[in-house]
């Protein structure tokens, strides 16, 4: 049965306004720690904390997308998030100004957002048909980096100048209208033929994740591009915790344009997600992958050794165009591949392995950082990327890709017990 005309635009609203609230909080957290504390590893510990709940919350966020109605799922993670950030502004307000509460308000965030992207991440199947995913996915792409990093970091950094409680109250506006977005999605629930299986043999939130995860192990392209898809992130957390003291310290940029250091590969982001339906076909999705590696790690090259802001923000840019296409590569993979009874469990096995490393590499940037120094970390991340990624790229070639996304359709997959 068709989706509701519009259903698409109700999700596409949703994550246009939780982008925003990510992206104003994405510039005043770290920016509220700077002011607090200019210890390496305290600023890194901001990413730890962000990115922890991937690794003990995301499972169980998977096998529930698979058995709830995925649209509740978004209004009440959004709402969750809401309401953490507005108690901590309030806090804030009142002079309640510790790197202990602004961690533990990101990790109960963190939490709901597993929740909230996992779903997410579930929900274009079920609206669209196969041919109109991958626009749907670049359009949905391009959104988050037209908001998430390009109007929101500006604006948060605007507004912490302000006052810091004003970035986070409203960041909690934000995060409440997308949950109210939400709302106006269908019911989103399993598919009948799913609850009936589920009748006929009842498995427990356990059994769920081990199926889900089962699936993805054996699912030797998916594995190969989610571990491609962690080194990129490691090495990006491992950089992307110190980025507010390289840019505020050795850089000299001014705190109230630190934003500019998220805005410019946001726009390379756009870019790469709007061109990735026509420049993917063209050079293919292997080609894509290798861009995905060598483009960041060339990057960090770039802002470890040199000292010229201009050609820092032009690496950066680069780089974000190159990931955005893979990542509109991958997620069309995972869609198309994947069965619809196993794609929240499937989605969330993906993103352990990919964002479960991330406070590891935030760690280890913060470790490095404290011992070596901000630039140096840079460039160990360059040759650390190159290392790690290149031998997995060259496994995953455009064929394969094609293969794996024109292959059995998914509602004729049957979910493994």
């Amino acid at each position: 049965m068709p989706a509701p005309r519009g259903s698409f635009a109700a999700l596409w609203a949703s994550q246009a306004s939780s982008n925003l609230a990510d992206g104003l909080l994405q510039a005043a957290a770290p920016l509220l720690v700077a002011t607090l504390t200019r210890d390496p590893l305290a600023v890194a510990g901001m990413t730890v904390v962000q990115f922890l709940p991937w690794l003990v919350a995301t499972l169980p966020a998977g096998a529930l997308a698979d058995r709830m109605d995925r649209r509740r799922i978004l209004t009440a993670g959004n709402w969750l998030r809401a309401a953490g950030f507005a108690l901590l502004a309030v806090a804030l307000a009142n002079g309640g100004r510790h790197v202990a509460l602004l961690y533990a308000a990101v990790f109960l965030a963190g939490c709901a957002e597993t929740l909230v992207d996992n779903a997410a991440l579930t929900i274009p199947p079920r609206l669209l048909p196969r041919e109109r995913l991958e626009r749907a996915n670049g359009r949905l792409f391009a959104t988050q980096s037209v908001i998430n990093t390009f109007v929101g970091p500006p604006a948060g950094a605007a507004l912490f100048a302000l006052a810091a409680s004003a970035a986070f109250y409203t960041g909690a506006v934000a995060f409440a209208l997308a949950g109210a977005a939400a709302l106006l999605l269908p019911a989103l629930r399993p598919t009948e033929g799913e609850r009936e299986r589920r009748r006929a043999t009842p498995t427990s939130v356990g059994q769920d994740i081990r199926s889900g995860w089962a699936h993805f192990w054996r699912h030797d392209l998916l594995r190969r591009v989610a571990f491609i898809s962690a080194a990129i992130n490691f090495f990006g957390a491992a950089t992307g915790g110190l980025l507010v003291l390289l840019v505020t310290g050795p850089y000299q940029v001014p705190t109230s344009r630190y934003g500019l250091f998220i805005a410019v590969p946001a726009a390379g982001a756009i870019a790469g997600s709007l061109l990735a339906e026509h420049v993917v076909p063209r050079i293919g999705g292997g080609p894509t992958t290798w861009l995905a590696a060598l483009a960041p790690a060339a990057s960090y090259a770039l802002l470890g050794l040199g000292h010229d802001t201009p050609l820092a923000l032009a690496g950066m840019f680069g780089a974000a165009v190159a990931t955005a296409m893979n990542q509109i590569v991958v997620s069309t993979l995972r869609q198309a591949a994947v069965p619809d009874a196993l794609l929240g469990r499937v989605t969330a096995a993906y993103r352990l392995v990919v964002l479960g490393v991330v406070p590891f590499g935030a760690l280890a940037g913060g470790l490095l950082g404290r011992g070596v120094g901000i630039r140096a970390t840079f460039v160990a991340a360059a040759v650390g990327l190159a290392l790690a990624a290149l031998p997995l790229a060259s496994r995953v070639t455009t064929r394969a890709l094609r293969d794996a996304e024109t292959g059995l359709p998914r509602r004729e997959v049957q979910p493994h017990p």
